[in-house]
């Protein structure tokens, strides 16, 4: 299962958020699926809590409204990213609730989540609750200024908002009020062992996790306390027990619904795949691998909480217990989380426009450019700066000048020569070495994606691109009039590497492969793209979710061409785009 995090529905995208959660997620499935693998990729739009409502309130719209015009924003940009989705639903249908309150239950049963007077945060201008996330002050632990009342950015520990030293709202800077109220708390210390079995088994290994997340997780083990998982909200979804459940103003709390989600939408799935059961493959086999992605802010919510949740509801917490109604349920294989991307030197910002949204990115660039970016120059192990220049000079030099190229000239002159695939004469060492080269790669490249380690991967596939370059150049078959043979033999090495290099291209690059598999004489879907469809629930609204049919044609290994079949004059693979694009994105982004 390909788990990617759950974008939260209270505006647009932007591409700072696809490059953690989204795209590695979907370069990632995609190469499983190629490589034979069955593979679920789920999730959809987190539509709860507080934020949803002070948006609302924000464009005079009704927390449902709202949820539903950005739900339909954030498909349509997952949708042109090419995300292969097998479905993207949203936290508001009847299903998610009914399974987030099973989760609930079999906790509550455990014994795992128990009452608590507390204090909680309130607007004094509003009366309404303010969450943790959206209280900010001084660490009380580190001193860092700009800790959240949930979590430390800094130093890592958990927080609670009455605790931070000189807190001001996120929402209108003013001195939250605490007062007494009664909340559900998941009992996290109740875990430390069996978290800490959990992830101490994640440092070796072919499924070790990657150091960042896995220091940070285990950090979190020392000091690890009782979370609420209810608030003082009317927007959420409703705590399943008596004297709770028709309470208006008491629900569970944003965070522990989304996380449920994962599940809720699998069994989403497999209720419309038409098998209702067809989810326990995916939560309840053994040998059923899953991978959450998403950016470092969640790394708590996926290496703590989730799996703390996960034990309790199976009954293998500190405590003990039985396992609920559903059965005891996989924990997560890896969580994959990448760190920040910044812009221009600056954090991404939404409020400050330091942002370039993905509706805006795709209406002035191709989307494999962004893609292609990510992978190779994106925030997958440390903070990585998106800048202008660099996008440019990427595009330019390595998708139009190396990849573009040996597509276009290799094709170009095999269509001109001889209007087909070659038949190739005599091989030469250097015709021999080239094309063994290139299958090598599926197996180093392919080796690289197991891990998520996409930049080495990509880096990897490019190479081959640059070697036939390099080769063609050499070989310089249009000096070669008088040997037709030679010629023919040439192209067909180079049509060859071209085939090779867009299936190993195909996880970053699906729009540009399937233009290349055209070119080469394929008919039909290379490699599976997503759709919106309207669907309904009984009982509830239609609603739109983004899935697909992706058993299509590609394949993670080198296919032999075949001679003979019909090429035509390549139209350009790439834009290659002019240096004033830097100046004309840098002033747009001073102007905002």
């Amino acid at each position: 299962m390909t788990a990617p995090a759950w974008p939260y529905a209270n505006g647009p995208r932007h591409i700072g958020h696809v490059s953690g959660f989204a795209l590695p997620a979907d370069m990632f499935a995609r190469y499983q699926r190629m490589a034979g693998n069955k593979v679920l990729m789920v999730s959809g739009t987190d539509e709860h809590g507080t934020p949803i409502q002070v948006q609302a309130d924000k464009e005079g719209l009704s927390a449902r409204e709202l949820a539903d015009r950005y739900n339909a924003i954030i498909a349509q940009d997952l949708h042109d990213l090419g995300m292969s989705y097998d479905l993207f639903t949203r936290t508001t249908t009847r299903n998610h609730y009914e399974v987030v309150q099973e989760i609930f239950k079999g906790l509550y049963d455990n014994g795992y989540i128990f009452p608590q007077k507390t204090m909680g945060a309130i607007s004094p201008s509003t009366g309404r609750t303010l969450p943790d996330r959206y209280i900010e002050g001084t660490c009380p632990i580190c001193g860092y200024d700009g800790a959240r009342g949930d979590q430390c950015d800094n130093c890592g520990n958990q927080l609670d908002p009455v605790d931070l030293i000189n807190p001001v709202s996120r929402i209108n800077g003013e001195k939250p009020k605490f007062v007494e109220t009664e909340h559900f708390m998941l009992d996290l210390p109740a875990f430390t062992e069996a978290l800490g079995r959990y992830l101490r088994a994640k440092q070796s290994g072919s499924l070790a996790w990657r150091p960042n997340v896995l220091k940070f997780a285990l950090n979190l083990l020392d000091d690890l306390q009782p979370r609420a998982i209810s608030r003082d909200l009317d927007w959420g979804v409703p705590i399943p027990l008596e004297g709770w459940r028709d309470n208006p103003a008491k629900k569970l709390y944003v965070w522990f619904d989304a996380v449920v989600g994962y599940f809720s939408a699998s069994i989403e799935w497999a209720r419309r795949s038409g098998d209702p059961e067809a989810w326990r493959a995916w939560w309840q086999d053994p040998d059923a691998l899953s991978y959450y992605f998403m950016g470092k802010d969640n790394i708590v919510f996926h290496a703590e909480i989730w799996p703390a949740m996960l034990l309790g509801y199976s009954g293998k917490g500190d405590r003990g217990g039985k396992p609920g109604s559903l059965g005891e349920l996989n924990l997560p294989t890896e969580v994959v989380s990448s760190e920040f991307l910044t812009m221009e030197g600056k954090k991404f910002s939404s409020s400050r426009q330091v942002v370039i949204y993905v509706q805006d990115f795709l209406a002035r660039y191709d989307v494999d450019a962004l893609r292609y970016y990510v992978a190779v120059a994106g925030p997958e192990t440390h903070d990585t700066d998106f800048t202008w220049a660099e996008f440019v000079r990427r595009n330019n030099d390595e998708l139009v000048a190396a990849w573009g190229n040996l597509v276009n000239r290799s094709v170009n002159m095999a269509a001109k020569n001889f209007g087909a695939i070659p038949e190739p004469g005599d091989l030469t060492d250097a015709d021999r070495a080239l094309m063994e080269r290139s299958r090598n790669a599926f197996r180093t490249v392919g080796a690289e994606l197991e891990r998520s380690r996409f930049k080495s991967a990509i880096t990897e596939a490019l190479e081959v691109v640059r070697e036939a370059n390099r080769y063609l150049s050499d070989q310089a078959p249009w000096k070669l009039k008088d040997d037709p043979a030679r010629v023919q033999s040439i192209l067909h090495t180079a049509l060859q590497v071209v085939d090779d290099a867009k299936s190993l291209l195909t996880p970053f690059l699906p729009n540009s492969s399937q233009k290349v598999y055209e070119m080469l004489g394929g008919r039909g879907v290379w490699s599976g793209m997503p759709e919106i469809k309207t669907v309904s629930e009984e009982g509830g609204p239609d609603y739109r979710v983004l899935t697909g049919d992706y058993a299509t044609e590609a394949r993670w290994e080198s296919t032999p061409i075949k001679p003979g079949v019909p090429l035509t004059k390549p139209t350009p693979l790439f834009k290659k785009l002019d240096s004033s694009v830097v100046d004309e994105e840098l002033a747009r982004l001073e102007n905002e």
